[in-house]
């Protein structure tokens, strides 16, 4: 749409009123005016007359009162006619319509009852364009001492402004150069601000300066959006990006100037409560900006211009309350954004007809803009000075609260040294006491350690002398008889003998001893000493088994590591315990078959599993005294590089306070004098020596689980 970036100042034209009151006549001695108040306009809200219509229908028209007809923000069909005579010596006028952010300008002259008719839009690229440049620019083909009719037609979703002046073909190009010159020096004053402060940045590394210099561009992509500047860009010079550049420029302008606020005033620490207000205004844009991305143009627009009007006094009333608490750097940035809002108003008052419209009141924003961003760029310098002397005080305040501290800490050496020494005393003394303290917690420990192992040892004693009692008792009771039958073996072997040296028949010797063998009982006799061996076999048979039992489980080479058959030291022990079971306690043996042999301490493990064993049966008398019920299940495993071996018993059970303390030294729930409180803490040592682990479950009033797993291969333990 647009090609060109540089205007100069306007050309002087003749423009007067003939004798006819509505009719403009072009001459050569008069200068050259905006023609607002010698045109009429008419919104067409219904968008349905058409210029033969309007040709037709004159008296819709009003006459303007301002040089630049505002039609404020609206999607109507706007309309303006005038009426032009040529008294010049020009053979061709031209209309320059100086406003470039219009979407659609259509020209209709109606000349000798014909209408001509000409048109700008977005839709027109600035290179297809006769005159290349962002104002819309018409031909009006009326020839010394002739008279025409113009009708313009004008459409845009932004503020519908006509500042319209009748030149002639030969002034036209300096008067578009002269206007391009002008925002072509805003611009190059704007883009030198940026670099400035850019490469001020890279020096200090404050990052104010980055919210400057984002602030300062989208403020000049805003005015160059104003002026039709941005459309020069062949890739943005189109219809869709054209429609929406301003308003989004405008919205990240907003945005823009509230990160750069909240940075400069620093408004979380000088105005914390009104915080909120500055984030309300990015809402507000960013809401705008979705709705242009919607498709909803015009309200985005309108939705801009609300933010900006509220957002503008909210800055400047936060600024005002930062000033009142005496911060310096609020002067400046205050200063300079009074100046702006007030070029802003006087942007505002041209557009409504209050002030002139002229080269001023139409530049007053780009004025207010640049002198607000020299200050800005005062401000911040100004800040840095502050920042720079504040340091050079904080440093100073330190080196000198250094020198204070360096004077304090010698004199607190020369106390802390006395105190270190009696400190140092102190902790001598005490490291005496407390090794003397730690060689007789080991002394106790020792004597806990051997008081458990002679409480063990008093049950194994126990248990042994129990079960070796019955077998001798058995073989004593059969000696004597033994010894009384063989004694009359031994006389019938004599009588025997006696008899066969007799001088008598043999057959008579043979009724005599068949008479005293008789008498004797002697097959009766042969039965009895037979039951008796019997009875001498199995008592020192099962003695034997018990002693092979003791010396299984005592492993007189515990403290050697070695291959183990963990079934074979399980039923050792039940050997050991079998006078605590009293036939009242049956025992479950669940087996595996085979269970591979591990590398173990065996000994040790033999005392893990009496120390299960006996807590299981003291649990099961607990809950069921002398009855027999009680049972404790024993199961071995085997999987691939462990097994595991299972003591399951349905006594009491345990609360969970008592399972959070089982493993605790010392910690027994039997009466005093029945168990030391070491046994179960033993198991749990000994089993992490093995590396293994232990599993409790438990249940009152169910009965107690414990789930050792031992590795097949001995590892030792991960520290």
């Amino acid at each position: 749409m647009i090609k060109r970036l540089f205007a100069s100042f306007l050309l002087l034209l003749t423009v007067c009123y003939c004798e006819a009151q509505d009719t403009l006549v072009i001459s050569d001695n008069l200068n050259a005016r905006y023609i607002g108040q010698s045109c009429y306009q008419y919104q067409d809200s219904n968008r349905h007359l058409s210029i033969f219509d309007l040709v037709q229908s004159s008296s819709l028209f009003q006459k303007s009162k301002n040089d630049a007809i505002n039609f404020g923000v609206n999607d109507f069909n706007n309309w303006i006619r005038f009426t032009l005579k040529n008294n010049s010596q020009q053979e061709q006028l031209v209309l320059n319509l100086s406003y470039p952010t219009l979407d659609s300008v259509e020209l209709y002259i109606l000349k000798d009852n014909t209408i001509d008719s000409c048109f700008y839009s977005d839709n027109l690229s600035l290179k297809n364009r006769k005159y290349q440049h962002p104002f819309f620019v018409f031909d009006i083909p009326i020839r010394q001492g002739e008279r025409a009719t113009c009708f313009i037609k004008l459409k845009s979703n932004k503020q519908i402004i006509a500042p319209i002046k009748i030149e002639n073909a030969a002034s036209i190009s300096s008067s578009l150069s002269a206007s391009d010159t002008i925002s072509g020096l805003y611009l190059g004053v704007m883009i030198a601000m940026i670099l400035y402060n850019l490469f001020v940045y890279f020096s200090a590394k404050d990052r104010h300066y980055i919210y400057y210099c984002n602030y300062i561009f989208w403020v000049l992509i805003t005015q160059a959006a104003l002026m039709g500047f941005l459309h020069i860009f062949p890739f943005l010079d189109d219809n869709w990006f054209s429609d929406k550049v301003l308003t989004f420029a405008a919205a990240m302008s907003g945005i823009a100037t509230i990160i750069f606020v909240k940075s400069f005033l620093q408004t979380k620490i000088n105005a914390p409560k009104y915080v909120f207000l500055l984030n309300l205004i990015i809402v507000g844009d960013l809401l705008a900006i979705l709705l242009l991305l919607a498709g909803s143009s015009l309200l985005a627009y309108q939705f801009v211009n609300l933010t900006a009007g509220l957002g503008s006094l909210i800055v400047l009333f936060v600024a005002i309350r930062i000033f009142q608490k005496k911060h310096k750097s609020a002067r400046y940035f205050l200063f300079g954004w009074t100046f702006f809002l007030g070029s802003v108003i006087i942007f505002v008052l041209k557009d409504i007809g209050l002030l002139p419209y002229n080269i001023f009141t139409i530049r007053s924003v780009q004025i207010g803009s640049v002198i607000e961003a020299m200050l800005l760029s005062f401000a911040l310098a100004d800040k840095l000075n502050i920042l720079k002397k504040e340091k050079e005080i904080s440093q100073a305040a330190a080196l000198e609260a250094a020198k204070e501290n360096e004077r304090i800490i010698k004199e607190q050496n020369k106390v802390l040294e006395q105190k270190v020494e009696e400190r140092t005393h102190e902790l001598s003394e005490t490291n005496t006491n407390l090794h003397k303290t730690l060689d007789d917690l080991k002394q106790a420990q020792s004597q806990l350690v051997e008081a458990e192992k002679m409480a063990s040892l008093g049950q194994l004693t126990a248990g042994i002398a129990h079960e070796i009692n019955n077998p001798i008792n058995f073989v004593t009771s059969n000696v004597a008889p033994l010894k009384r039958d063989v004694g009359m073996v031994f006389d019938t072997i004599d009588f025997i003998e006696k008899t066969g040296f007799e001088d008598i028949s043999a057959q008579d010797k043979k009724a005599k001893i068949a008479e005293y063998k008789e008498e004797l009982d002697y097959d009766y006799l042969k039965v009895e000493i037979n039951h008796l061996l019997n009875g001498i076999y199995e008592g020192s048979s099962r003695t034997a088994e018990i002693v092979k039992g003791l010396r299984i489980f005592s492993r007189v080479d515990e403290n050697d590591l070695k291959r183990a058959d963990i079934n074979e030291g399980i039923d050792s022990t039940l050997i050991i315990v079998n006078n605590l079971l009293n036939s009242n306690i049956e025992i479950k043996k669940e087996y595996a078959d085979p269970l591979p042999m591990i590398e173990c301490y065996p000994g040790k493990l033999n005392q893990v599993f009496l120390n299960i064993i006996t807590n299981a049966i003291h649990a099961i008398r607990q809950k069921y005294g002398d009855k027999p019920s009680g049972v404790i299940t024993i199961r071995t495993k085997s999987f691939d590089d462990y097994i595991t071996v299972e003591f399951l018993d349905n006594g009491i059970g345990m609360d969970e306070m008592t399972q959070h303390k089982i493993y605790e030294p010392f910690f027994t729930t039997k009466e005093v004098g029945e168990g030391t409180g070491l046994g179960m803490s033993i198991v749990y040592n000994t089993i992490k020596k093995h590396n293994g682990t232990i599993k409790l479950v438990s249940k009152v009033g169910e009965g107690t689980s414990f789930i050792i797993r031992l590795p097949i291969i001995f590892q030792l333990p991960q520290v």
